[in-house]
């Protein structure tokens, strides 16, 4: 008895009756409600039992931030693997529809949301007459949102130019404009914590949008064929990919070890680790983080020795589902009271 291995057509239905788009479509719709729950639900979670005080609307304000590094890393990893797969010899020219003009438009609009809090003093607005635009302007964090929003702006615009290359200009500059907003003046040596979130959210950015863009242009190139030509492309694009995301995880390891000793002091990190809500989601993500490293791993070990190298498709399908979480929960992370540096 032969199996024959269902052939995908050009409509997203394969020829044995199932609907792979239809699963597709519900399974990211899983993965943003998940995402939704865990901003929205996060924060009581975490600060219970600890004493902690949260600021008011801290859960909307986790599901903004999640939403803004969301929509920073779909285009930053389309320009990324985009720009990989031209390096490839013989590779096919297609790549996926892109979606960072939608990234920009969610981007544009939990920029502005933050923005309106930033307006208020930190307080989530009741109305619209609470929120003082021109105050904005006045202040360091005040500005830094509107740079935010307006380079998320700028950013739609550039994707739906001619030369959407010209998006990682806005995209740099709402990367460095989150770095200097999660250290403000008043911080111990605030230049160096803002590198390190520098160096961390790029990293993270090319990570966890790069892999996203790399399933989205295997799907497109394998399609209904398996010339051997666009095998021989996928597998060494993924390779490609695997190689750079290991010095991408190596930079995001070191960044974020020394960012969490900045905020939580050697001696205290294991009792801050479980008693404070920022020290109990930072093990969360930490977690979630290993998770998406052996997975890693499996895929790699997949595209190096097994027959048929594109069955590492399956383990990096569940890393990019892993690493949707991994957004959610920095997403909460950053709403979340910082811990007490203890001496």
């Amino acid at each position: 008895m032969t199996l024959i291995r269902p052939t995908v057509k050009a409509d997203g239905t394969s020829r044995s009756g199932g609907r792979p788009g239809a699963l597709r479509a519900v399974a990211a719709l899983a993965l943003v409600t998940l995402a939704a729950l865990i901003a929205l639900l996060g924060p009581s979670t975490a600060l219970h039992g600890t004493g902690e005080a949260a600021a008011p609307g801290v859960g909307g304000i986790a599901l903004l931030r999640m939403v803004l590094f969301a929509a920073l890393c779909v285009p930053a990893g389309e320009l990324f693997v985009n720009r990989l797969a031209r390096r490839l010899p013989g590779g096919p020219a297609a790549v996926p529809r892109s979606r960072a003009p939608y990234a920009a438009a969610a981007g544009f609009v939990a920029a502005l949301g933050l923005a309106s809090v930033v307006a208020t003093g930190n307080l989530v607005p009741s109305g619209l007459s609470q929120i003082d635009v021109g105050g904005l302007y006045g202040t360091r964090d005040g500005a830094l949102a509107l740079l935010e929003v307006n380079a998320f702006f700028v950013a739609g615009l550039c994707a739906l130019s001619r030369r959407p290359g010209t998006q990682v200009w806005p995209l740099a500059a709402i990367v460095g404009a989150e770095a200097l907003r999660a250290h403000p003046t008043t911080e111990h040596n605030p230049l160096f914590g803002s590198s390190l979130t520098l160096v961390h959210l790029t990293c993270a950015a090319l990570w966890v949008g790069a892999l996203l863009q790399v399933l989205r242009t295997l799907r497109l190139w394998r399609g209904g064929t398996e010339q051997a030509g666009t095998v021989d492309a996928s597998v060494a694009l993924l390779g490609l990919y695997a190689r750079v995301a290991a010095l991408l995880l190596a930079a995001i390891t070191a960044t974020g070890v020394c960012s969490a000793l900045r905020r939580m002091p050697a001696a205290t990190v294991l009792d801050q680790l479980t008693t404070t809500a920022y020290g109990r989601t930072l093990l969360a993500k930490v977690t979630f983080v290993t998770a998406v490293a052996v997975l890693a791993v499996w895929a790699r070990i997949r595209l190096r020795r097994a027959p048929d190298p594109l069955t590492a498709y399956t383990p990096a399908r569940a890393e990019v589902v892993v690493l949707g979480v991994v957004v959610a929960v920095s997403g909460l992370l950053t709403a979340l009271p910082l811990p007490i540096r203890w001496s």
